[in-house]
């Protein structure tokens, strides 16, 4: 888990402050499944996956559509 705190910290302000806020909420009840889903949501380059949590974009992996929700409620 601390791993993937730690791989959340992104070059962006804007996610900085979603996956902090996001930490300190639903991000401490990350399921083995979610935790995963966040794995490859982190290979995405910064703006993509900003385009993501803030609603630009759509998620085409049916297992990341609950963490992005998440993450955009944080």
């Amino acid at each position: 888990m601390e791993r993937l705190k730690w791989r959340s910290k992104r070059g962006l302000l804007e996610l900085d402050l979603v996956f902090e806020r996001f930490w300190k909420g639903e991000g401490v009840r990350l399921t083995e499944g979610e935790g995963a889903a966040l794995e490859k949501l982190l290979l995405l380059p910064d703006n993509d996956l900003l385009d993501l949590v803030m609603g630009r974009a759509h998620v085409r992996e049916g297992d990341l559509v609950a963490l992005v929700e998440k993450l955009r409620a944080a």
